[in-house]
């Protein structure tokens, strides 16, 4: 069996499957138990398990549990109190093992705010009419998303916020945790990431624990 990985949230545990497939011990987490149950229903695969949690409070066993802790596609930011956020990455160090990998995906906020589109308006491939209103706060870098739409389906209206971060900002919470950021990147490509890059991916390596030194 390969290293042990922490997919969270794992939503319907596309990664997490492709991880167990791929020979790693896999603990998945969600706070969804529909999208869970989802993810179970697609079948069990050899060293993949799932479970219901907040990841604001990851069970006290998973203590530096973990060669890797992953959070990717924009999983991270919609807690309404930043101090949710600060507790999360918190509790991805602690389950972390001293020189264990930490993945991050999501929105950059200067690329995000570089290409700021107050409004736009699509239809989808069945006809579907999608219209998105956004508007965002610079102190407290939170986006709010209006989304309505309307078809031959049916129609609907959503609003969701999310708490935007640059990358320089997320570096310094994780470091504060023990995570030393080592590598930024322009979404999931190989060109390092810019300030009008929409989407970051961020390679992390928590710190190891200080030697103590042998008695004579």
């Amino acid at each position: 069996m390969g290293a042990r990985i922490l997919d969270v949230p794992c939503g319907q545990g596309r990664h997490a499957r492709l991880l167990a497939e791929a020979g790693y011990a896999v603990d998945a987490l969600d706070y969804s138990a529909h999208l869970l149950g989802v993810a179970r229903a697609l079948g069990a695969r050899e060293g993949l398990h799932y479970r219901r949690g907040d990841m604001r409070a990851l069970p006290v066993r998973w203590t530096h549990r973990f060669d890797a802790v992953i959070n990717v596609f924009t999983s991270f930011g919609f807690f309404l109190h930043p101090g949710d956020d600060r507790r999360v990455l918190r509790e991805f160090a602690r389950t972390l093992k001293p020189g264990g990998t930490f993945v991050w995906h999501g929105a950059s906020r200067d690329g995000v705010m570089a290409r700021f589109l107050a409004r736009d308006w699509w239809h989808t491939a069945d006809r579907t009419f999608v219209a998105h209103e956004r508007t965002f706060d610079p102190l407290s870098g939170v986006l709010s998303v209006d989304a309505r739409w309307q078809g031959n389906s049916g129609s609907g209206h959503r609003t969701y916020r999310i708490r935007l971060y640059t990358a320089n900002q997320l570096a310094d919470l994780l470091a504060d945790v023990g995570i030393v950021v080592e590598q930024a990147f322009e979404g999931w490509t190989a060109r390092p990431l810019t300030r009008r890059s929409g989407e970051m991916l961020l390679i992390g390596r928590k710190r190891e624990l200080p030697r103590v030194p042998r008695a004579k």
